[in-house]
């Protein structure tokens, strides 16, 4: 009986590399990304929209994605060498906005604040409601029938209400229940320089998230995080820090631009960032001490590279590295930041440069990135 021949052994590849080999990788258009991941509603606790549009992106490009109890997307990039450092990538998907806690017999939806929405923009702003963006605007009394007294104080939210137009409390129920998320009805513009947008924070830092992941440092193991409820506790990353278990950790986010000049056209000398001034390296905030190595890393990358940056400057707010930089048995942490202004209202300002630059600083900091760096 005649033998048969011997068979070639192949070396084996991942379903992910197959799809790569098999179809050419091109990057995503940004923009697009940025405005489809502004124009959802992912207010915290309900983040589902904004992490379909990440999972989509993400589909057939990667071996390992997984989605938690919180709702947290976790990504492992398999790395080149055996001894890679395993370094944790993190953005937030959620936004602040608002929550439905009641509807009143008059098919007016009562609702609470969820995060920290800046109550001075609320009064007579369209929102979408629900999953559906379903449209409705925020009632206060008219001017024309408020007397000065009125006028002159600040509406508390529990005074305020979203109409939808339905003229009793069953009509209304057709369409909304408590627990439903409201945000703010905001379309996303991209002009010459600007970039136009609701939550903006952060979802500038998701689309340079997915682009990492998309193309990943072949020196580490990204294990890159999607997180959760961010505005009201840091909560995702807390369990995303301890799933992932990383050695060091990097946070991209958006951080407020506070430098409007004064009201006697002086330069704003407590300026935290500056628009146009390139990335925020954090040294300190409310919850982090930045790790001395990475920020001196950031650097180093930002110098070589010929990027520039600028120091976020102390004060209140904080990011994920907050929760990250505490799991286990410590991370040590670093977060870059896209400066903005207006954060947490119906409509932010960037400057498409700051953003892009911040993605260019992270891949090049992230390449530099060695065990030895750590020491």
């Amino acid at each position: 009986m005649p033998r048969k021949p011997p068979q070639r052994t192949r070396a084996t590849k991942s379903p992910a590399a197959r799809r790569k080999a098999a179809a050419p990788w091109r990057p995503p258009d940004l923009i697009d990304l940025a405005r489809r991941l502004s124009e959802a509603s992912g207010v915290s606790g309900d983040e589902a929209a904004v992490r379909r549009i990440v999972l989509e992106s993400l589909q057939g490009r990667t071996d390992q994605v997984s989605v938690d109890a919180l709702g947290n997307i976790l990504v492992r990039c398999r790395p080149s060498g055996r001894r890679a450092l395993r370094v944790m990538v993190a953005a937030h998907l959620d936004e602040v906005g608002l929550i439905i806690v009641a509807i009143s017999s008059d098919g007016m939806l009562r609702f609470e604040t969820v995060g920290g929405v800046d109550e001075r923009y609320l009064l007579g702003k369209a929102v979408w409601v629900g999953r559906d963006h379903l449209p409705g605007v925020i009632g206060v009394k008219p001017i024309h029938l408020s007397g000065p007294a009125e006028v002159a104080r600040a509406v508390p939210v529990d005074s305020l209400r979203i109409d939808i137009g339905a003229a009793s409390k069953e009509a209304a129920s057709q369409w909304v229940q408590p627990g439903d998320r409201v945000v703010f009805a905001t379309r996303f513009e991209a002009r010459g320089q600007l970039l136009l947008g609701k939550a903006l924070d952060d979802r500038l830092g998701v689309a340079s998230l997915i682009s990492l992941v998309l193309d990943p440092p072949a020196n580490i193991e990204l294990l890159a995080a999607f997180t959760t409820q961010e505005e009201v506790g840091l909560r995702g990353a807390q369990v995303a820090a301890y799933a992932l278990n990383p050695q060091a950790a990097l946070v991209l986010d958006t951080t407020p631009a506070n430098d409007l000049p004064l009201g006697d056209g002086s330069e704003n000398a407590a300026y935290n960032t500056k628009l146009g001034a390139g990335p925020a390296v954090y040294l300190a905030d409310r919850g982090t001490l930045s790790d001395r190595r990475l920020v001196s890393l950031v650097v180093e990358a930002a110098r070589a590279e010929g990027l520039p940056f600028q120091f976020r400057q102390p004060g209140g707010g904080t990011t994920d590295a907050a929760a990250i930089h505490l799991t286990r048995e410590g991370i040590p942490s670093v977060s870059l930041s896209v400066p903005a202004r207006y954060l947490h209202s119906p409509r932010s300002l960037a400057r498409r440069e700051d953003w892009l630059n911040t993605l260019r600083l992270s891949r090049a900091a992230l390449a530099r990135l060695a065990p030895d760096k750590l020491r």
